[in-house]
């Protein structure tokens, strides 16, 4: 088929360029509402290594073009049977066999590296949603993936939404939220909160719906809460998060974060939310993101969309985002595939 798959240099700006490109041509024929890729966040990524993950970025070229990429994320310190899969082409290259060809390299170097699963995502249209082509999904189905999860995406735009009742909502939720106290940082969890910080978010596998995706609870320490910070610092990623604390006792119980991309300061992501077990029912899921929130807006004035995904059995979590004002918009697939 003419199709050269070589190893990304991660030093070679011209392929990390071609490799944008192809990022930046699908995703506004696939996501077309989606920031386009960051620049920083993708050299960061590939530049930067971590103790407990490894990353394989190859790239497909056709008579010395770039007409495609994959890359697999492989856990090293938990979940080592399993890894994740980013594939793209460019959509004037589709239905020529790259696809498969990257997905065929990929699984390949999967068994060599040991590795017994693997998973990846696509988006699909929701019955009242935008339009959004089935290719993707299609072609998961093709390589005898399954579907493992479902989740929706919902954004929040805050040039639109009805943020006036913020205040109201705000102060209804602290009425039930007495004996705990609010705390914020940008990138770096404090000292005093790291370990709080870590097992909150090893809780995200076991507390999160998962659907039928084969995935271990994570163990997050501190090292790895500082690894991770760097990481994201090499990626000029912002990070806004903030903190319940239970007074009695001095435990971070409840955590939210926002990310926000150096090329794309119009728009965040919203990262994990979480609250301890033995602490819900006092809303600290809604003062968190109403308080973080209004906490990034004070240092982001650009910032105007927010995007956030939930499964559909997260029931809570969809309500409060509602709430909030976020609507729904596509649907996002978690594939999983024995290999």
């Amino acid at each position: 088929m003419g199709i050269d798959i070589q190893t990304l240099d991660p030093y070679d700006d011209a392929a990390i360029d071609a490799i944008l490109r192809v990022q930046r041509a699908a995703r506004a024929v696939d996501i077309p509402d989606f920031p386009p890729p960051c620049r920083d966040s993708f050299v960061g990524l590939v530049r930067h290594e971590v103790s407990f993950q490894r990353l394989e970025t190859r790239v497909a070229r056709r008579h010395g073009e770039v007409v495609g990429y994959v890359q697999l994320a492989l856990p090293l310190r938990d979940n080592t049977e399993n890894s994740e899969i980013e594939l793209g082409v460019h959509p004037e290259h589709r239905r020529r066999g790259v696809g498969r060809a990257l997905y065929t390299h990929a699984v390949a170097l999967l068994r060599d590296l040991g590795r017994k699963r693997t998973a990846g995502y696509t988006t699909e249209a929701l019955p009242d949603g935008p339009e959004r082509p089935r290719a993707g999904s299609a072609f998961a189905e093709a390589m005898g993936a399954h579907r493992a999860l479902g989740e929706v995406r919902r954004r929040l735009d805050l040039s639109t939404a009805d943020t006036a009742d913020y205040p109201k909502l705000l102060a209804a939720a602290w009425e039930r939220a007495t004996g705990y106290r609010l705390v914020q940082w940008r990138d770096r969890v404090p000292d005093a909160y790291a370990a709080d910080v870590g097992y909150l978010d090893s809780r995200m596998v076991t507390d999160a719906p998962m659907g039928d995706l084969a995935w271990e609870p994570e163990n997050i320490d501190v090292s790895r809460i500082r690894e991770s910070e760097g990481a994201r610092a090499a990626r000029q990623t912002r990070v806004y998060s903030t903190g319940l604390v239970h007074e009695r006792s001095g435990r971070l119980v409840a955590a939210t974060a926002l990310g926000i991309e150096r090329g794309n300061p119009w728009h965040a992501f919203q990262w994990f939310t979480i609250v301890d077990p033995d602490h819900r029912g006092h809303r600290l899921g809604t003062v968190a993101k109403l308080e973080n929130l209004r906490y990034a807006r004070t240092h982001e004035p650009d910032l105007r969309v927010i995007d956030t995904w939930n499964a559909a059995v997260n029931e809570h979590m969809i309500s409060i985002n509602e709430t909030m004002g976020f609507r729904a918009v596509d649907a996002t697939i978690a594939w999983q595939q024995e290999i």
